[in-house]
């Protein structure tokens, strides 16, 4: 069989069995390299070199986890906290499930919107969650609010948004990618709409979240009042619901007021960088920023800053060292050039059957991504192969985007080496009760993946 099909159905399996993500991904890449005839000496060394790859990445995330240390520590999102709990706690018993759901879809509502906006308006992708997620642990507790659901409405904001609108992350993946890969594989793409091309994968997404959020995880689901490091945690557990706890010092208006200048000057630095076209990574330039305000204002004092840096940093490194290993196997994959023989023989063994070839080729995207983590990187490796596929079948320009386009975005949600699921995961796991693999990663896969896929094959059939 595919040594990269082998290798990241080992992966798949072990993380699903409770095996650490970063231990799984090491693995499957030593199974996958094995097969693929790269020998131990070469599968470790391939491995090795992709390290490097996500090094990068996870510096960025640790300065980021220290922002979000600091941006905590200066109480202004446990004001926010605080009042949504107020809200709760002062509600007569007739009035009170009336404001809980009230503020249960607003909890919902905010962080979809949030989520959304960082792929274009604010394009800072998950940087958000850090620093929004953990001060609300104690509300959502409150509320009994299945952490799951917001796995997936955070997920959904995320990948639908750039795999649809073509304005952020979304231009990059649909104008830069997409479109740019399929026209370089020899195909005329003047005058097609990427929105038009991608509606019904949009509307399978879609479909997908409505099950979540009225079938799947509408029951309360119980979790315990932990406390968040590096925070200050409402008094919400102990009983009184709309203060925080005597013994916390009281949220500094200073404070406050240069954590919103450093969030400001944090976004800004982002777009400014991004705009400019910049090299440099906006993500860890923002962050150093951000800290640098805390530091020289004086609201984070210069003797804590490296208890500010620690917290940050310990908070972060699950997703920093799963972003690493995912390069390391990444890499191994690309070495053992089995991508392409899977691409091509799994869609040639249905030559000839346009809806058989369409289900195979969105199949692959999908296994394809769950490996590598990241849709960005698959769509550079199917559409070269797939372009040439989809003429010879007799699939449209716009279908074959449409094909294309879904292929890619397939496994973004549900990969145990994503940014889209490791990122909730960050800040929902700030107590220790959200799972990685069983909170984040099943529920994403079940409920995006699955219509993604039929939508995409629908997409494909129609367009």
């Amino acid at each position: 069989m595919n040594a990269v099909l082998i290798a990241v159905l080992v992966m798949l399996i072990l993380s699903v069995s409770r095996i650490h993500v970063v231990l799984a991904l090491f693995i499957g890449a030593l199974v996958g390299g094995m097969l693929g005839g790269l020998g131990l000496d070469g599968t470790l060394v391939a491995f090795q070199d992709g390290l490097s790859g996500g090094a990068k990445i996870a510096f960025s995330y640790a300065l980021l986890g220290a922002f979000a240390m600091a941006v905590a520590g200066s109480g202004l999102p446990q004001l926010l906290a605080n009042w949504l709990i107020g809200r709760i706690g002062v509600e007569s018993d007739s009035a009170k499930k009336t404001t809980e759901t009230a503020v249960k879809f607003t909890i919902i509502g905010g962080l979809l919107a949030m989520a959304i906006m960082s792929q274009n308006v604010i394009p800072v992708h998950i940087a958000f969650i850090p620093l929004i997620v953990p001060p609300l642990l104690v509300v959502m507790n409150k509320l009994q609010l299945d952490r799951r659901l917001v796995t997936c409405v955070i997920t959904f904001g995320l990948v639908t948004t750039y795999m649809f609108v073509p304005i952020g992350f979304g231009s990059i993946y649909l104008n830069e990618i997409l479109l740019g890969n399929i026209e370089s594989a020899g195909l005329n793409v003047d005058g097609i709409s990427v929105m038009h091309a991608m509606g019904i994968p949009a509307l399978g997404m879609f479909a997908g979240l409505l099950i979540a959020v009225f079938i799947s995880y509408r029951k309360p689901r119980v979790y315990a009042d932990l406390p968040i490091e590096g925070s200050q945690t409402p008094k919400g557990a102990a009983g009184a619901l709309s203060e925080l706890d005597p013994q916390d010092e009281p949220v500094s208006r200073y404070r406050v007021i240069v954590a919103l200048v450093a969030i400001v000057l944090t976004f800004a630095v982002q777009l400014w960088m991004q705009s400019t076209g910049f090299e440099a990574d906006s993500l860890m330039v923002g962050a150093l920023v951000g800290l640098a305000t805390f530091l020289v204002t004086g609201a984070v004092k210069w003797g804590e800053a490296d208890n500010v840096f620690t917290a940050g940093m310990k908070m972060m490194a699950l997703i920093g060292f799963i972003m690493i290993s995912a390069q390391g196997f990444a890499a191994v994959m690309s070495a053992t050039g089995a991508i392409d023989p899977l691409v091509t023989s799994t869609a040639e063994l249905f030559n000839g059957n346009k809806a058989a070839a369409a289900f195979a080729m969105l199949l692959v995207g999908l296994i394809v991504t769950m490996g590598i983590g990241s849709s960005f990187s698959t769509l550079p490796i199917i559409a070269a192969i797939y372009v040439p596929l989809c003429v010879s079948l007799g699939f449209s320009p716009i279908a074959t985007v449409a094909i294309i386009g879904t292929a890619g975005a397939l496994g973004d949600a549900g990969s145990p080496a994503s940014d889209s699921t490791l990122g909730p995961t960050s800040g929902l796991n700030a107590d220790g009760q959200h799972d990685h693999i069983r909170d984040s990663v099943i529920p994403t896969f079940l409920h995006f993946n699955i219509p993604l896929l039929i939508a995409g094959w629908a997409a494909a059939m129609v367009l």
